[in-house]
């Protein structure tokens, strides 16, 4: 096959590189010795494919006899996401649904989120739906979850009010993460320590997606920890943007005030976190506890961010910004440390789609039972090394006729038959009466050469 099959576009894509010899790229892993390498130091990290997996499994989850509607406006395959909504009535008035759904326009996947029993009673309610898209749509920011549309709907039995915004599959909110359970008789959540680098972390990121917000001349004006998104360990984005927007349409308050309440939000998301008080009624107390467990730059940068909605007050999120300046440095550090684990892991997966298409072309020659009384297309000659390679590569057996699954063997093999090094290598038959002795150059123009056969036959 020619590469430009597999890169479409390209015409002078370069010569491969014996890829197989490469030296990894950083951060790399621990010296061990050759026998204590195991099959994963060949893939990707297991933690890493794990999540990955789940998340593709979460995004293609259905539900069986579903009571849901088939299509709400252009968005099909509703299914219903657990969170947790012990605040939804709190902020927003109205009862509160999410649903995963997919679009038929561009064929992704959707987060709808549903205000049940909303109607449009004002001029300016209707005014602010309709430019929701046109607001937001100028917010692109890894910690905003990006909100798409907003439209009324009266698909489930009464009438909703539907946000379109981006699916986070496996996303679970700081609530669930730090105050997971709630009492059965208090309705108090309960909670564990959450370190102060943590906090930092969080802060930073918000930080980040408040100056998005506040520079595209809006407000975030939901900053509850039922309403933000861990989208994978340790990144968070701010979500349900936009709905206060629509719900209170026509406030008096002015857009700087807005901004400076989005700071002291933060700064009551900070002393909920650090207290392990969700609900923080005492704030005193809460401040008390919060003063005992953090350091003292901690305590004044939130009791500055508490003090922002005071009536003198004329901070702006680029105050704030300067105020944690070493942390936002530290934080971006620990996202570039992340990004570079990535890109390392990601690394290990680039020549896989080789080694695949290899191994495609082997058993699409051999064993073709149309071809079995065709002379031109005997197994004998070039296609019959190429049968003994199939088994030299895949049927190992030792002494005792047991098959030896060496997972080294095979991708090394293949490898170097992909690039057609010089080695050579000797095949035998099954009945160990007939052998040969081929390099692995040699190999590689026997398949190149059986798989264009092939194709000629396939197109004719």
């Amino acid at each position: 096959m020619g590469s430009g099959t597999y890169y479409p576009g390209s015409t002078n894509y370069p010569q491969q590189l014996q890829h197989h010899l490469y030296a990894a790229l950083p951060p790399h892993r621990e010296a061990n010795q050759a026998n204590q390498r195991t099959a994963r130091d060949f893939f990707i990290d297991e933690n890493l494919r794990q999540t990955l997996a789940r998340k593709s499994e979460a995004s293609l989850m259905a539900i069986p006899n579903s009571t849901l509607p088939t299509a709400i406006a252009h968005y099909h395959s509703l299914v219903p996401l657990v969170h947790n909504s012990q605040k939804a009535d709190t902020l927003f008035g109205y009862k509160s649904h999410a649903y995963r759904a997919t679009s038929v326009h561009d064929g992704k996947l959707y987060c709808l989120r549903r205000l049940q029993g909303y109607r449009v009673n004002e001029t300016s309610s209707e005014y602010a739906i309709r430019n929701i898209q046109q607001n937001w749509s100028r917010v692109r920011n890894s910690n905003v979850v990006s909100v798409h549309l907003a439209f009324t709907n009266s698909s489930f039995g009464d009438s909703s009010l539907i946000f379109v915004t981006d699916f986070h599959p496996l996303a679970e909110t700081l609530a669930q993460r730090h105050f997971a359970s709630v009492h059965r008789y208090t309705n108090r959540y309960s909670a564990s320590h959450v370190p102060e680098q943590t906090i930092w972390g969080y802060m930073v990121q918000i930080a980040n997606a408040l100056k998005s917000i506040h520079s595209a001349g809006l407000a975030a004006r939901v900053l509850d920890a039922s309403k933000i998104l861990l989208t994978s360990e340790g990144q968070i984005a701010l979500n349900a943007c936009g709905i206060l927007d629509v719900i209170q349409a026509g406030t008096d308050q002015t857009l700087a005030d807005l901004q400076r309440m989005d700071l002291h939000l933060l700064g009551k998301l900070v002393l909920a976190l650090g207290s392990s008080n969700a609900s923080h009624h005492n704030q005193a107390k809460a401040l008390e506890s919060f003063t005992r467990l953090y350091s003292s730059r901690m305590r004044a940068v939130t009791n500055w961010l508490l003090d922002c909605i005071s009536a003198k007050a004329n901070d702006t999120i680029d105050d704030f910004a300067s105020r944690i300046s070493s942390e936002i440095l530290s934080t971006f550090d620990s996202f570039g440390h992340s990004k570079n684990a990535l890109q390392s892991a990601l690394a290990r997966e680039l020549e896989n789609s080789r080694i695949a298409r290899l191994s495609m072309k082997i058993h699409n020659i051999t064993e073709r039972p149309e071809y079995e009384h065709d002379r031109q297309w005997a197994e004998h000659g070039s296609r019959y090394c190429i049968k003994l390679f199939r088994d030299y590569v895949f049927h190992q057996v030792d002494a005792h006729g047991n098959p030896v699954l060496d997972l080294a063997h095979m991708l090394g093999c293949l490898n170097k038959v992909d690039v057609g090094t010089e080695e050579k290598i000797q095949l035998t038959t099954r009945d160990e009466e007939t052998c040969m002795v081929v390099s692995y150059k040699e190999l590689k123009g026997c398949i190149d050469g059986a798989w264009q056969d092939l194709k000629r036959r396939s197109a004719s």
